[in-house]
């Protein structure tokens, strides 16, 4: 499976399983059981998706070797203070089972609670993401659904630059400039809803693409994700789509089909703004 390199050298897996909206309990540990089952070895995860505990469960029942997984959870809005922030990682750690955290993100730029002073707090929660980080309870920190102008303010007192910015993408929403900063800027561009929260798969243009491939429209999707160097974050609690979401290896699409899924801008729906947003 191949790896994409973050800018300290840790490697991480170019396809990740997503548990966005999976409950906590049997459902939660029994995707991830079955994901790691059929060949995923990052999974993504949350605070505020309330299953951390639940992926831990089937990190440890699945008798994998810790070395050969790759574990991503997130800092929500509510604990955002230095102190806080230290606090919410000892708690993932401990839900999750692990000694050391793959990659932390920073959730959200802009929460509600400090939208007057979102660059102060940004630049408290990152100066304590950092320490962690040098303390070695996280290989590798990113931020998730940030903007051009809260990295740039971030960057006025970071340390450590983000290795990571995970951001809604997908053929609706592809957010070139964003993608185009990221990589100027060392980050990898990490791809959640990577199959529009599933409202992709009717649009015609897709289904006529994954026909042609005698692939399903997911398949041709995350295949594309890939393509462009993104790494697709699918989720999935039937155990058939998350067989078939990994099995995107084997072909390659072409550079007119690349073209055509390239030009269904709003089809599924947008990126939301994070500035706006009511959490």
């Amino acid at each position: 499976m191949k790896n994409y390199t973050l800018t300290n050298g840790v490697e991480i897996p170019a396809i990740g399983f997503g548990t966005w909206q999976t409950p906590d309990g049997d459902v939660a540990k029994a995707s991830v059981l079955k994901a790691l089952d059929v060949g995923y070895r990052h999974i993504d995860t949350a605070t505020i998706y309330g299953n951390e505990q639940s992926v831990g469960d089937a990190l440890v029942e699945s008798g994998i070797d810790r070395k050969d997984l790759f574990i991503t959870t997130k800092l929500w809005n509510d604990m955002r203070h230095y102190d806080e922030v230290m606090r919410a990682i000892d708690a993932s750690l401990e839900k999750l089972q692990i000694d050391v955290i793959d990659l932390y993100l920073v959730h959200w730029p802009n929460p509600v609670a400090y939208r007057d002073d979102w660059k102060g707090i940004n630049s408290e929660t990152w100066h304590a993401i950092e320490d962690a980080y040098e303390q070695g309870k996280l290989r590798a920190i990113g931020v998730s659904n940030f903007h051009q102008h809260h990295l740039e303010a971030l960057y006025e007192t970071a340390r450590i630059k983000p290795m990571v910015n995970q951001i809604y993408l997908n053929p609706s929403d592809m957010q070139a400039d964003l993608v185009a900063y990221n990589t100027d800027h060392g980050m990898l561009t990490e791809a959640y809803s990577p199959l529009g929260t599933g409202n992709l798969f009717e649009v015609p243009e897709l289904i006529a693409i994954a026909a042609q491939y005698n692939r399903t429209v997911a398949q041709v999707t995350l295949r594309w994700s890939l393509q462009h160097g993104f790494l697709p974050l699918p989720k999935s609690v039937t155990p058939s789509r998350i067989e078939e979401n990994f099995q995107i290896h084997d072909f390659e699409l072409s550079d007119e089909d690349m073209a055509r899924i390239d030009a269904l801008h709003g089809v599924a729906g947008t990126a939301p703004d994070p500035d706006t947003k009511n959490y």
